[in-house]
């Protein structure tokens, strides 16, 4: 993925791409934002310094592609530049080889549908690269990432505690 150069995919308004080590000031601006990092992970807490964005970017960039098919990487917004933020395709914590999708926007980027767009990317490039189903969990209450998931399609399946140690709404896609 991406052939020699950082860009993976490519959307109409986003440049889905590599991490780079000047991204780190907006990685830590998306992330010491509570209203971002409530919904995110097993106990959600805000990302305090730079060096944990400087230690993200390199965790991040080493995941990308490295079985073919999963990632974390930079949605950059074609118009102006700056990184959006994130979008994944990874395997669920806790579970049994399933993957999930997620997003993690700024808030200046949110209700532009640039979530939708760039998810909707990634889980193309997953079953095009073999992958069957592809899921998403989201917190109970985080309405707009419900609202991305049935954009894209997705199948309520109810609540699970399979992942992440938490009580989440679990979604659904296939081919």
């Amino acid at each position: 993925m991406g052939g020699g150069t950082d860009v993976a995919l490519e959307t109409e308004r986003c440049l889905i791409r590599d991490w780079r080590s000047e991204d780190v000031d907006r990685v830590l601006d998306i992330y010491s934002r509570w209203d971002v990092a409530r919904w995110l992970g097993s106990a959600p807490r805000v990302m305090e310094s730079l060096q944990q964005a400087e230690d993200a970017v390199a965790h991040w960039s080493g995941v990308n592609a490295s079985d073919g098919w999963s990632g974390f990487w930079a949605v950059e917004r074609k118009s102006d530049g700056v990184v959006a933020g994130a979008v994944l395709l990874v395997p669920l914590p806790d579970g049994d080889g399933e993957v999930e999708v997620g997003w993690h926007f700024h808030p200046d980027s949110w209700g532009q549908g640039l979530a939708t767009e760039s998810a909707r990317a990634v889980v193309t490039w997953g079953f095009e690269n073999g992958l069957d189903e592809i899921l998403a969990v989201v917190r109970p209450g985080n309405d707009p990432s419900m609202a991305v998931c049935r954009r894209l399609g997705m199948t309520h399946m109810g609540r699970t505690s399979a992942y992440y140690g938490s009580e989440l709404e679990l979604f659904r896609l296939t081919p």
